[in-house]
């Protein structure tokens, strides 16, 4: 469902979206002020924003300035309505990075235009098509974003093992069910757990990544494998519940029995500002994830004495650090290479 994020005095226009758009499982929202529509758009990432230029104190260009420089929804498409209508102010709003200029009074089917239009755009080139979650640039800014402040920060990589014996078992739609479950499941926690500017990324394939604050980490980890491991279960027949593994056939095309799918969250911390670069990220992240696949309770945190031993011998020395620990979250995460969703 497409959500619509609105920003005016009355609920005219909200009304309005709502009546002409509801047959294209649409809903619309209504803020009052600027402060509530920044902290609206960081915690529910609206599928589109309408700002309403009000004779108030509302400062319709700072909302735009703060909705531009955030990574985690810079990418939504903001329409202006302003009584402002001239050369000057139209250009100074695209400038800013609004997608629309409407002067007022408007039409309102030159606005349903502008609201189809952005919203096909969002459907069909920035979000991934199976979760309608960000990835690509959009994960490398939001690292840099971090990276430039001054606040701690907290890196998941979260990855399903032995995802490729359940698609080859259970199908492609099946697999497409439980990464979409992984998705749901991570934005739902992160909303209720997390801050209301973390970040929730699809990698590609059956990897994810969330952008969050080291205190946040124990709380969303818990609640995310908790939740899995109850929600999963609606997506395996019976006997293979009872059996606890899946039978398939293995890469020689053997019959095997696969375990259950499982969800591994690999985790890096900068509380102590040790970490410089993206490449650092990349290289933590991937070691992270590695163990987490072979730890018991399926997660691992790269603690800081880990991290300075791997400083003094391979970070800043990139060629020298095996690739397959470098390589899965680097050229997916930040050279844009789709991942197959038949990915192990």
């Amino acid at each position: 469902m497409f959500s619509i994020l609105v920003v005016e005095g009355e609920s005219v226009i909200t009304d309005s979206i709502k009546s002409h758009l509801a047959s294209e499982v649409c809903q619309a929202v209504t803020v009052l002020n600027d402060e509530d529509a920044v902290q609206f758009a960081l915690r529910e990432m609206p599928s589109l924003i309408i700002l309403d230029v009000m004779q108030s104190a509302f400062n319709v260009y700072q909302v735009i300035q703060q909705l531009r420089d955030h990574p985690k929804c810079m990418h939504i498409p903001i329409i202006l309505l302003s009584p402002q209508g001239s050369l000057v102010d139209k250009v100074h709003a695209y400038e800013l990075g609004v997608d629309s200029f409407i002067a007022k009074p408007f039409n309102i089917d030159e606005l349903l235009v502008h609201v189809r239009c952005h919203l096909r755009r969002m459907q069909q080139t920035t979000l991934s098509p199976l979760t309608q979650l960000p990835g690509g640039l959009q994960l490398e800014r939001a690292i840099h974003y971090k990276l430039g402040g001054s606040d701690p920060w907290s890196v998941f990589y979260l990855d399903l093992d032995n995802f490729k014996a359940f698609n080859d078992a259970y199908g492609f739609l099946a697999g497409n069910d439980m990464i979409l479950l992984v998705g749901h499941i991570c934005q739902r926690v992160v909303c209720v757990y997390g801050n209301a500017d973390d970040f929730v990324g699809h990698v590609g394939g059956d990897d994810f990544v969330i952008v969050t604050t080291p205190e946040r980490e124990k709380a969303l980890c818990r609640h995310i494998l908790t939740r899995y491991k109850k929600e999963s279960v609606a997506l395996y027949c019976q006997e293979d519940l009872e059996r606890g593994a899946i039978r398939a056939v293995d890469r020689e095309g053997q019959p095997f029995e696969f375990p259950l799918v499982s969800l591994s969250i690999g985790v890096v911390s900068d509380r102590f500002h040790g970490i410089h670069t993206i490449d650092d990220i990349s290289i933590l992240t991937a070691e992270a994830k590695r163990r987490a696949k072979q730890s018991s309770n399926n997660m691992s945190h790269i603690s800081l004495e880990w991290q300075h031993q791997l400083s003094d011998h391979f970070l800043g020395s990139h060629a020298t650090y095996p690739l397959n620990l470098v390589a899965p979250f680097r050229q997916s995460l930040f050279r844009f290479a789709e991942q197959s969703v038949n990915s192990g």
